[in-house]
């Protein structure tokens, strides 16, 4: 059965339909995940930016202190580009037009990612990241407003360049951010082996982000290749999971997990069919559920609900660990070719609405664009209780 059959047995594809859903399940219960088609919902949907002609994708977002100051940043191009700024100041139900930014922004070989940090004499800064070799970190510490040029972090690089990044619980201004490198762009010469081997690297930083030490292994395989790391922690804060992507297609994405602020972890190992897919990005919501925004690819040989497609996952804590289905797989909008869509940020604001932002093919024969989605849990619920 086609992807797109199998998608219209979930709900017509008007773009006025209601969601449909399919399957209850519970989310403590072993079985399949209830398929959600949100796709249809317009009033969800706020387009970030768009331009005809133009390849815009990649973007990745950050909720300042204030709880509803939103800063998205995107390559003008498939994975590399000039990178592109926008603003929003209502929780990201409208955008600015594109922010001045330093000239070498427009150097950028790699797919930018932000984050917001904290040092330990309470400064708050920002830092955007632009990846391949040598990794390239730009600063700002007026939310915003004026950035530092791109400058290199070290002697090293990797790919999307820093894929995850979490604060140490115990110790503010000490952070952990996490990458990987296939071995061509860790160093300033190209060391590919065969068979090839995905690292997945960690490095810290002691002063609120503005120095990185130099990358550890902390996991290199050729059986599989884990790479794009999306971290989330316990709703207890007391441990940290990472989500894996799996870009050789042999088996399932994977998770593994820590203990200790991620010195160390567990072996990795495939998650349910119901998060398979590329750059996992969580966040955890009021009532202790967790959100998954990413796109949905399968191995080779499987095929899934709403492959290819935008996609989100509702589950708890538990349930990662567990190894379950979780409890709502969601199709979050119907990308139009092959699976070249989602690279997510995903915010969470004051009353508990998910900000999710990606970039898709959303008009047939058009090129990608940069559209926000937003939901709520309650609401999830809702349709999740509709026969």
């Amino acid at each position: 059965m086609s992807r797109r059959l199998l998608a219209a047995l979930v709900v017509a594809s008007c773009t006025t339909a209601p969601a449909a859903a399919v399957e209850p399940r519970s989310s403590s219960g072993s079985g399949s995940a209830r398929l959600i088609d949100l796709s249809g919902q317009t009033h969800r949907q706020v387009i970030v930016d768009r331009e005809p002609g133009q390849y815009l994708g990649h973007p990745t977002t950050v909720l300042l202190e204030d709880g509803r100051t939103i800063l998205c940043v995107y390559p003008k191009g498939h994975g590399r580009g000039a990178v592109v700024m926008k603003r929003s100041a209502d929780g990201g139900r409208t955008w600015s037009d594109r922010l001045p930014v330093p000239e070498s922004w427009a150097t950028s070989q790699e797919v930018p990612t932000i984050h917001r940090v904290v040092d330990a004499r309470g400064v708050e800064r920002l830092i955007m990241w632009s990846g391949l070799y040598p990794a390239r970190l730009a600063v700002s510490e007026d939310a915003g407003r004026s950035w530092s040029e791109l400058e290199p972090a070290g002697e090293w690089g990797g790919i999307v360049v820093m894929g995850c990044l979490f604060g140490q619980r115990a110790t503010p201004g000490h952070y952990t951010a996490m990458f990987h490198d296939d071995g061509r762009f860790f160093g300033r010469e190209d060391r590919r082996r065969s068979p090839k081997i995905f690292t997945l690297y960690r490095t810290t930083s002691v002063d609120g982000g503005l120095t990185w030490s130099f990358p550890e292994s902390a996991l290199a395989r050729s059986d599989v290749h884990l790479c794009e790391p999306g971290v989330v922690r316990s709703p207890d804060g007391r441990h940290v999971a990472v989500l894996l992507r799996e870009n050789a297609r042999r088996k399932n994405s994977h998770i593994m997990f820590s203990s200790d602020e991620g010195r160390t972890w567990s072996e990795p190992r495939e998650v349910p069919d119901s998060l398979n897919g590329d750059r996992h990005t969580a966040r955890l919501g009021p009532d202790g559920r967790l959100f998954v925004s990413f796109r949905s690819v399968s191995p080779r040989g499987k095929t899934a609900p709403f492959e290819g497609d935008w996609v989100g996952w509702v589950g708890t804590w538990d349930d990662l660990v567990g190894g379950r289905s979780g409890q709502y797989h969601l199709r979050l909008m119907d990308n139009h070719v092959n699976a070249d869509c989602a690279y997510p940020g995903v915010e969470i604001l004051p009353d508990g609405t998910f900000v999710a932002t990606t970039y898709g093919h959303w008009t047939p024969g058009e090129s990608p664009y940069i559209v926000s989605v937003r939901l709520g849990l309650a609401e999830l619920d809702a349709l999740g209780a509709e026969p």
